[in-house]
C-alpha cells in the first residue's frame, strides 16, 4: 500500500499577537480613506462627464444596430466575414457603415474574428469608445 502526504502549498506565518490592527468599517472609514487635508482638488464640473455619458448612450445605440445587424441578416453577415477575409477593410467600412450609424469606428480583425471600436469625440478629443469583439472562429 502507497501512502501519500500531501503538504500545504504555503505554509501559513506567524508574526505574533496582531489583536492592535483593527479592521472594522468604522476604523477603515475613518482612517484608510481621509482625504489629504493638505491636498486642493478643483471644483467638481461633471459638465464633460454628462455629456460622455450622453455620447455613451448614442454609441450604444448605434452599437445595437450593428449587432442586430450582423445576428438577424445572415447574408449582411456572410459579406462582411468574406470582405475580412480577403483583408478588403474599404469594404468592411463600408458594410459596417451601410447599417447607418453615424459614430467613427474603427474596425480590424484577424482569423478568428472581427473587433469594432466606436467612438465620439467633444471638442477633438475622444470622450469615450466602446470595443465589440465577435468570433467568427
Amino acid at each position: 500500500m502507497i501512502n501519500y502526504y500531501c503538504q500545504p502549498m504555503y505554509q501559513p506565518v506567524y508574526y505574533g499577537n496582531l489583536s492592535f490592527i483593527n479592521h472594522s468599517p468604522a476604523y477603515v472609514a475613518t482612517n484608510h480613506y481621509k482625504s489629504n487635508p493638505s491636498r486642493q482638488y478643483p471644483d467638481v464640473d461633471s459638465t464633460l462627464l454628462e455629456q460622455s455619458a450622453k455620447s455613451m448612450r448614442n454609441i450604444m445605440k448605434e452599437a445595437s444596430i450593428v449587432l442586430n445587424k450582423l445576428a438577424d441578416s445572415k447574408s449582411f453577415a456572410n459579406k462582411v466575414m468574406y470582405a475580412a477575409q480577403h483583408s478588403d477593410m474599404t469594404e468592411v467600412e463600408r458594410l459596417i457603415q451601410s447599417t447607418g450609424i453615424t459614430s467613427k469606428v474603427k474596425t480590424t480583425f484577424n482569423p478568428d474574428g472581427i473587433m469594432l471600436k466606436l467612438s465620439s469625440s467633444i471638442e477633438n478629443v475622444e470622450c469615450c469608445h466602446l470595443t465589440i469583439s465577435l468570433r467568427w472562429l
